[in-house]
């Protein structure tokens, strides 16, 4: 249970990574990942990446630079152009569903223009999950100019898109539907220079 604690990613570039087990049964049609960032990295870095055999960018969420994001399914991605940030945590939230290729971005409980990605794919469910790194290959093919350094909490992954009122509740650290990876039963393993530290502040 990591309610209240934080991934400290303590170089700059970093070859460290947090490897994260999911119990998925099938595919996915339809999800939802949120996590919390605290950063002021302005090159290029990985939040959240999720590959298969067949795709490295099966599900990655990116930062190429302050101001933006990069959602990726399947290998395509959608840009989501946000406020620069302020040095504070950056709450996001992706989700996407096959049947309509719509995918969702929301920045600290608020939602962004929705934006058409992928309709008719499905997500693989044999999956390398990574915390620091974007994966070129399954697993590793790491760039260290694209790791992660600063903070990272609250990290979750649906294998169903929330509700309005759930995206809200998951800014707010309120009671969440029971995840496929979540923050407060996290089933993780730590690779290199990352610490395990309190949240310094609410």
């Amino acid at each position: 249970d990591l309610y209240r604690k934080v991934f400290v990613f303590r170089k700059d570039p970093s070859d460290a990574y947090v490897v994260l087990k999911a119990n998925l049964e099938r595919p996915l049609q339809n999800f939802t990942v949120c996590l919390r960032s605290y950063t002021d990295l302005a090159r290029p870095h990985s939040l959240f990446s999720y590959a298969t055999r067949a795709q490295d960018n099966e599900i990655l969420l990116f930062k190429p630079k302050p101001g933006e994001y990069r959602f990726y399914v399947g290998g395509k991605f959608v840009t989501f152009r946000v406020p620069e940030g302020r040095g504070d945590w950056e709450h996001v939230c992706a989700s996407w569903e096959s049947d309509t290729g719509i995918a969702e971005f929301w920045l600290n409980g608020k939602p962004w223009p929705r934006k058409g990605l992928q309709r008719g794919y499905t997500v693989g469910a044999e999956a390398a999950i990574l915390l620091g790194q974007e994966q070129d290959a399954f697993g590793g093919g790491f760039d260290v100019y694209n790791s992660f350094s600063g903070e990272l909490a609250d990290v979750y992954l649906w294998d169903v898109g929330l509700s309005p009122n759930k995206m809200r509740a998951a800014y707010q650290s309120l009671r969440l539907p029971p995840a496929v990876l979540a923050w407060k039963s996290l089933s993780y393993e730590v690779k290199g220079d990352v610490v395990v530290k309190p949240q310094l502040r609410e």
